[in-house]
């Protein structure tokens, strides 16, 4: 799918209906702009939650135990800390 749009005077784009459509983004969604040479990719941005909820069904399998991400950090975060004390 390719639409041609023109840049506003503020350097805004509209993205057309149907590629926020088929992303399923919606108004207020948070988008990534990547730089790849010339081309500019412009994607919806994916929440830490996401990426781990998807991460998890789809290596359930492998899985052993449920990690609490949060708790893990905040232990790396105290250790770093203390270290650097």
């Amino acid at each position: 799918m390719s639409k041609s749009r023109t840049i506003g005077p503020k350097g805004q784009v509209v993205i057309p209906e149907e590629m926020r459509r088929a992303l399923g983004m919606k108004p207020g969604a948070r988008v990534r702009f990547e730089l790849r040479g010339k081309e500019l990719v412009v994607k919806p941005e994916v929440e830490l939650e996401e990426y781990v909820e998807y991460y998890s069904r789809t290596f359930a399998k492998k899985a052993r135990k449920q990690v609490d991400l949060k708790k893990l950090i905040e232990e790396e975060v105290d250790t770093r800390l203390a270290v650097s004390r």
